[in-house]
């Protein structure tokens, strides 16, 4: 069964016909073609799939594209307005080498902007806790950690 799906994605309106079963993430990255959000795990395990639903993170493998109808989206690819410059926390990932091989990337993007949005100074400690649910395989956590702490100044500092 098919149905219409009114959503705002990274600033934009979108009307779009979705079946009743497809997930979110996959409508994302088929339909729309936002492939900087990730499938690792489709069990919510993981988070490389997580976006932002009206401001808050979200594992987009763990909820049907039907259930997004009405709400705004925001996805790694919705956090510049240009090609030129990168996202504060984007940048700061880059700075201070909080990625290897990237596939988790987007996902600890997004649930860094989280956590500063809970807190704009946070501890070690509560990046960490914040961080739950987010894994990566290729590194340890410490320069993700370093990297938001250093996101989180330059956004203060951009203002």
């Amino acid at each position: 069964m098919s149905i219409s799906l009114s959503i705002e994605i990274n600033g934009k309106k979108q009307t779009s016909k979705v079946n009743a079963n497809v997930l979110l993430v996959d409508f994302l990255r088929d339909a729309l073609k936002l492939t900087g959000t990730h499938i690792g795990c489709d069990t919510a395990q993981c988070g490389a799939c997580t976006i932002h639903i009206n401001g808050k993170a979200i594992k987009s493998c763990n909820i049907l594209a039907a259930q997004a109808d009405g709400t705004k989206i925001t996805t790694i690819e919705g956090l510049t307005t240009d090609d030129k410059d990168m996202h504060p926390m984007q940048q700061a990932f880059k700075n201070h080498h909080g990625l290897q091989c990237g596939f988790c990337t987007p996902g600890m993007i997004m649930s860094a902007l989280q956590i500063i949005k809970n807190d704009n100074d946070p501890s070690d400690a509560s990046i960490r806790e914040g961080l739950e649910g987010n894994l990566c395989r290729c590194t340890g956590y410490h320069n993700i950690v370093e990297a938001i702490k250093a996101g989180a100044k330059a956004m203060q500092n951009k203002g």
